[in-house]
């Protein structure tokens, strides 16, 4: 990129920064932004009626976050995003990041790779989900994440997984044995 195009998108980028367990999204507000983890590491997640959390993404740096539902058609968000470390995130408003998007071609064409790449990792997390056992499942997550294994607290590994802890548990136990 030429430095003109560097210096519109430092024009439109907001820097927040959290400590960690403090929030960058509420579920009930409407997500406005684009966002992208320089440092540190968050995680997107809901929580259901009987107070259980439900990771759906973990975003570690050099990762994008968000709601695209609650960015895309102005709803309220489904979802909470908290930093499991504490994090730096570049916000940029949708209707910048749109505005940057047609004025840089480079920019435009890394969106729709990285937009690519999620919608392929969402479907394998979809297959992984219905198809694969709770060991499947974590050996799943140990292959595609093996740089955050240590980063995550086994109660959110178990949450992202769709098991319970003390499954996540008895699973890391019969690995050691092996």
């Amino acid at each position: 990129m030429s430095n003109e195009e560097l210096t519109l998108i430092e024009s439109v980028c907001i820097l927040k920064r959290l400590r960690k367990r403090q929030y960058l999204l509420h579920e009930g507000e409407i997500w406005k932004y684009n966002a992208f983890i320089c440092t540190g590491f968050l995680k997107t997640f809901s929580i259901d009626q009987h107070g259980k959390e439900h990771i759906m993404n973990f975003s570690p740096e050099n990762y994008w976050t968000g709601d695209r539902e609650s960015l895309l058609q102005g709803t309220p968000s489904k979802y909470n995003i908290d930093a499991i470390e504490n994090s730096e995130v570049i916000l940029i408003k949708q209707e910048d990041f749109t505005m940057l998007c047609n004025e840089i071609p480079t920019l435009n064409d890394l969106v729709n790779k990285v937009l690519q790449k999620s919608f392929v990792v969402s479907q394998n997390r979809i297959h992984a989900n219905i198809s694969f056992s709770a060991e499947e499942k974590y050996q799943n997550f140990i292959q595609t994440y093996p740089m955050l294994i240590n980063r995550i607290p086994q109660h959110m590994i178990a949450s992202y997984i769709g098991i319970t802890p003390e499954t996540l548990t008895r699973i890391r136990k019969s690995i050691l044995k092996k």
